[in-house]
């Protein structure tokens, strides 16, 4: 007979979604883990206000966690990961490993919400001295410090006075081979220079960009306000290198916009990384054997090429950032349809056995 049962792997706002609107539907679900709590990537890296609603992260997350967990319909599995699957859609047997021990369920449809992970700005290469100076940092290095309202430098514990947003740090890339664009880091780093200047009014910031690439109510909503009401300074240019300059840091590059060298001195530089597959994301494609791109993400599209949560086998879909990078919004529409997809999976099947 047919599981109803839905296995949603990864227990972020994607899988957290997915899981409550499967439940909201009737359906039992299962959501499985890695880490010993729910929250994903906002919680482990401690966000501050979410792009673009300027909400509380916290606050998301919380509602997330307490709709999954209290929902009975679901049943949620903490520091467990899937290592093993086989068999077919309404007969999925999936090996799940907790600690020791392992166990086997039997699940209808499956949808895969591994989420991302932030591209490491010393691996491509040491221009920006990420793991030399300790006053470059990364946008997730500088959501706790927005959150924990102790925007620093780390090298003396003082507020800076100038800060500087470099974008496109692992990113449109041709040389790594991450020639797309991360979607997000415009959004957020002009987001996070609001919140800079929230909390240090006296500061100036400075973002500098190749093309600013804001998509959908981002231009009046961040991008527009951060300049007009902030005065945060937008500089079409490549930075080139970041150097030591006195107890203060030098941007070296060229101004773009105005065809000469620039030079510009900061306290605090701040690496717009963009989005890379999870090692999560990586993993499982194998072990569900399902398709990545060349990027490595799970290739969406399933035998149509339209469909954003099909993959390359049947009743198996995915969700949020597993298949590319994806803001919020884009990551709840997605499993609000992965949940959707998976729930029709199994309905068709009880219904053709009880036909």
């Amino acid at each position: 007979m047919a599981s109803e049962t839905v296995l949603v792997i990864g227990g972020g706002p994607a899988g957290m979604e997915a899981a409550r609107s499967v439940a909201d539907l009737g359906y039992p679900v299962l959501l499985v883990e890695r880490r010993d709590r729910l929250g994903g990537r906002p919680e482990e890296e401690h966000y501050a206000k979410l792009t673009h609603h300027f909400r509380e992260a916290e606050d998301m997350i919380r509602e997330l966690v307490e709709a999954v967990t209290t929902h009975s319909n679901v049943t949620v599995m903490t520091s467990s990961e899937v290592v093993g699957c086989e068999g077919e859609p309404g007969n999925f047997r999936v090996k799940i490993r907790n600690g020791a021990s392992a166990e086997e369920v039997t699940v209808g449809s499956i949808i895969v919400a591994t989420g991302f992970q932030h591209f490491d700005p010393g691996r491509e290469t040491q221009m920006y001295n990420y793991y030399t100076f300790p006053d470059v940092i990364t946008i997730a290095d500088l959501e706790g410090m927005l959150k924990a309202h102790q925007v620093v430098r780390p090298s003396n514990g003082q507020p800076p006075e100038r800060v500087a947003f470099i974008q496109c740090v692992g990113s449109r890339d041709r040389q790594i081979g991450n020639e797309f664009c991360s979607k997000v880091c415009c959004g957020i780093a002009s987001k996070q220079a609001i919140e800079v200047k929230q909390q240090l009014p006296d500061s100036r910031v400075f973002i500098f960009y190749i093309d600013m690439r804001m998509y959908g109510y981002w231009e009046n909503e961040i991008y527009w306000p951060a300049q007009e009401e902030y005065k945060v300074n937008y500089v079409k240019g490549i930075v080139s290198e970041i150097l030591p300059k006195g107890d203060r840091l030098l941007i070296r590059g060229e101004d773009t916009t105005m065809g000469r060298p620039m030079e510009v001195t900061v306290d605090l530089v701040v690496l717009s990384v963009g989005m890379e597959p999870s090692e999560g994301t990586r993993k499982i494609a194998k072990i569900l054997d399902i398709r990545q791109n060349k990027y490595g993400y799970i290739e969406a599209g399933g035998p149509t090429g339209v469909d954003p949560v099909a993959t390359s086998r049947p009743g198996i879909f995915v969700a949020g950032a597993a298949s590319g990078p994806a803001d919020l919004d884009d990551t709840f529409a997605t499993a609000g349809l992965a949940a959707a997809r998976a729930v029709a999976t199994v309905r068709r099947l009880q219904l053709a056995k009880a036909a």
